[in-house]
């Protein structure tokens, strides 16, 4: 295993390797988003049908599975 204090040593980094670039910290803070009711709602709902969607394109490759593997599929 690779020791982290021997590295250093070694001069494998750089003299500046643990300064870190704090310019624009602030700009990727954390903004929360306050969102109403009927958009959250709506977006609930969004990602209902996603799912519904997603559960029938399931079933439908399941099928087709199904058929291609006991033959049934056209030659």
């Amino acid at each position: 295993m690779i020791d982290m204090n021997e590295i250093f040593e070694n001069n494998c980094f750089s003299m500046g390797w643990t300064e870190a670039d704090t310019s624009n910290v602030e700009q990727q803070a954390f903004i929360p988003q306050r969102k109403d009711l009927q958009t959250l709602l709506a977006e609930l709902e969004d990602i209902k049908n996603t799912i519904e969607d997603a559960k029938a394109k399931k079933w439908y490759l399941e099928k087709l599975s199904k058929y291609y593997e006991e033959g049934f599929a056209r030659q």
